[in-house]
């Protein structure tokens, strides 16, 4: 007999037909629309194999119904979202999808350095508003990015691939990482900085690193007193690492120039977020992977990592 899966967010067609080759597939199939938790509860019971995105909370109460799951197959490279911990302790495997999004996340966060340094969204909406009725000299002036000084926090793939995007536009880069990368430095030239320094000589600051329990919080209040009036901050790691309402008074009292943010704490944002009233926040939905490429590669690697577990194979991303 055929393993028993579900899959909990409608996929595309060839993804589906590669698991339904070796796996009987149940799939949640509105597209834009998250399981319901009571149907999530419901289909886990029965099932060998659960195929899930970041928009599930794969908790323990979740894992505990789940009396015959061997694995969950998470379609990102973060997994905060699953109890690792207990998925572990039940000797369930835990999947994740890296590599296959580096370039398309370092693109959108460099695309998001440069839309909140240069406030194209405020301009745009500007100009569709019938605002724009001449020039003058001081307009919808922004901040230089070329040759500015870039701070990245978390050096992993997406932190290097950024640094050589920041390199070709003649920036100074220093990151700051839980261990030293001395080849990456040598061969990319930034440099190692401790945090406070990071913060106060640089212009923008790229959060890239891992959501954990150290990580909650990791820039706030006093991490902003450090930064100068002109800096940017981008977000495109996780929300919560990030204090949201320090952000806000930052940016409202002008402590710091401007942010760019794919990521919030509670996803969807909702949209009376005190951080979306302010015109110097540049704010997406989470679109750091989303070009098709990168999606469906991404599929279809949690896909096989899914397909590996199964057949009792180790999966190549086991992250547990």
């Amino acid at each position: 007999m055929k393993p028993k899966i579900y899959i909990t967010r409608k996929l595309p067609e060839p993804i589906v037909s590669r698991l339904a080759e070796v796996c009987e597939v149940k799939m949640w199939d509105k597209e834009e629309e998250p399981v319901p938790r009571e149907i999530l509860e419901k289909e886990i019971r029965n099932v060998e194999g659960l195929y899930s995105l970041l928009t599930e909370s794969i908790d323990k109460t979740l894992l505990d119904l789940g009396t015959k799951l061997k694995i969950v197959s998470n379609m990102a490279v973060g997994y905060n979202n699953i109890d690792v911990a207990a998925a572990t302790e039940k000797g369930i495997m835990v999947t994740n999808t890296p590599g296959v999004l580096t370039e398309t996340t370092a693109d959108l966060t460099f695309a998001l350095l440069m839309a909140t340094a240069r406030r194209f969204i405020e301009a745009s909406d500007y100009l569709r508003a019938g605002n724009w009725k001449t020039w003058s000299p001081m307009q919808l002036t922004g901040q230089d990015i070329y040759g500015a000084t870039l701070g990245i926090f978390g050096l992993g793939r997406i932190g290097e691939a950024l640094a050589r995007r920041a390199k070709g536009f003649d920036m100074k880069v220093y990151y700051h990482n839980r261990s030293r990368k001395v080849e990456v430095e040598e061969v990319l030239g930034i440099e190692y900085a401790e945090k406070e320094r990071l913060l106060r000589e640089s212009d923008f600051i790229c959060v890239l690193m891992p959501f954990t329990p150290e990580t909650k919080n990791y820039i706030g209040a006093a991490e902003f007193s450090l930064m100068k009036q002109t800096a940017v901050l981008v977000n495109t790691a996780r929300g919560g690492i990030v204090d949201e309402e320090a952000l806000y008074h930052a940016l409202k009292n002008g402590d710091i120039w401007g942010a760019g943010i794919d990521v919030f704490e509670e996803e969807p944002v909702r949209t009376n977020h005190s951080l979306l009233s302010l015109p110097n926040v540049v704010a997406l939905p989470h679109i750091g992977s989303a070009s098709v490429n990168t999606r469906l590669k991404m599929a279809l690697l949690a896909a096989e990592n899914l397909l590996q577990g199964l057949q009792g194979e180790t999966p190549k991303h086991l992250v547990n």
